[in-house]
């Protein structure tokens, strides 16, 4: 096979098995956790504005994405603030969590709880101080303009009722959108893909846990029985399945918008659905992250861990300018570099804090001007606490800035 069908392959495979079945799991466990109780924790979270920012901070110190996922269909519904979006991507460590925790686990205590506490700050100051968020409330107003639910305008722009589903009227029970769509044969059709979907997460799940526990060994692209076979069949038509979801099945299936939260659901199988078709919509944009960032190494030749490791003194700026690169790819070619000795720890917290991993992919797709903003507001703190750190690290504090933390 050709180099560019190689890369195909691997990041259809990858995307599902490394990311989409874990950020099913966390979407669906927080959906149920709304089934449960009606709705109640997602009431009580807005209802209680003080603690939106640490609990999004909680959310995006989960290893991988699905934690900070969660979060962005609640901004864009105006249940939760902007500060708490910075501060659950701030704390985003994404995939390449599960690289450091197995490689330098000491190192990565201390990355991410200063990434996590970093990144709160930040959120709360975003909040207090405002920081130009009036003009990205303005953009989320644009979406859902309705006010007459009782919807009150903060700081330029609309926060709904916390009873209104940003796709319909104010619901008072559990919520199902419905199908927009019927057919005799696509109707069927989604529903088993949908089941089809959820086997393969499943699977991936098992053999995802199994690919980490391992350490991330290479996987040959290969079909038979075998690990490296069930891997890359797993992985593939999980990706092709979350194609069709997002493309054709979820107007059949009753989610014909993605990224929008939802107050509760009626049933498990609804709430099923849902976090099929939000992972099938997050799939989507990591497999295009995956093929950009693929195709263009695989046409310049470059190596953004390599050059970040190459900056010297300038590794931390480097490290969070990696991190804003969109999806954990190049954060886990920047962690396995760290676990190497080739980066300062001052880079890869630096790194960890200015990273968004996968989840600024939902937000980016239904409000680009929001997701910037974002960005830009975790890469200056990230670059502020890595070079205190570069400086302050090794000479005040005594601690070795190359290989801290990192097994054997």
């Amino acid at each position: 096979m050709n180099d560019g069908f190689v890369i195909l392959l691997e990041s259809l495979r990858d995307g599902y098995v490394q990311v989409s079945a874990f950020v099913a799991v966390t979407v669906l466990a927080f959906g149920l956790i709304q089934y449960r109780t009606n709705g109640a924790v997602l009431a009580a979270l807005e209802e209680n504005e003080g603690v939106q920012v640490p609990f999004g901070g909680l959310l995006g110190l989960t290893p991988g994405c699905g934690g900070a996922i969660v979060v962005m269909p609640l901004y864009v519904r105006g249940s939760v603030s902007f500060g708490t979006v910075v501060a659950t991507l701030g704390a985003t460590a994404g995939d390449s969590a599960f690289v450091i925790l197995a490689l330098a686990p000491e190192a990565a205590v201390y990355a991410y709880a200063i990434a996590f506490a970093a990144s709160v700050v930040t959120g709360y100051l975003v909040d207090s101080v405002g920081l130009g968020v009036s003009r990205v409330d303005a953009a989320v107003a644009k979406l859902s303009p309705a006010t007459p639910d009782g919807g009150t305008v903060v700081d330029g722009g609309v926060r709904p009722n916390p009873a209104h589903d940003y796709a319909g009227p104010a619901p008072t029970h559990a919520h199902e959108t419905g199908p927009d769509r019927h057919s005799r044969v696509l109707t069927p059709l989604s529903h088993f893909a949908h089941v089809l979907w959820w086997l393969a997460a499943v699977a991936g799940l098992v053999l995802g846990t199994l690919y980490l526990l391992w350490g991330g060994p290479e996987v040959p692209i290969t079909a038979g029985a075998d690990f490296a076979g069930l891997f890359t069949v797993v992985g593939v038509v999980g990706a092709l399945l979350s194609l069709y979801l997002y493309l054709v099945g979820r107007h059949y299936v009753g989610e014909g918008e993605i990224a929008r939260a939802r107050d509760s659901f009626s049933s498990v199988y609804d709430t099923l659905t849902h976090a099929a078709m939000e992972t099938s919509f997050v799939t989507v944009w990591v497999l295009v992250a995956f093929l950009v960032y693929e195709y263009f190494v695989l046409l310049s030749g470059a190596n953004v861990a390599t050059l970040a490791a190459a900056a010297g003194v300038l590794a931390p700026i480097g490290g969070a300018a990696v991190g804003l690169i969109p999806g954990c790819g190049p954060q886990i070619l920047l962690a396995s570099v760290y676990a190497d000795g080739g980066l300062p720890f001052s880079a890869l917290t630096a790194n960890a804090i200015a990273q968004d991993g996968d989840a600024l992919f939902p937000l980016l797709a239904v409000d680009a001007k929001a997701a910037v903003v974002a960005t830009v507001y975790n890469f200056l703190p990230a670059v502020v606490v890595g070079v205190a750190l570069d400086l302050l690290w090794g000479p005040v504090f005594g601690m070795p800035e190359f290989g801290f933390g990192v097994l054997g």
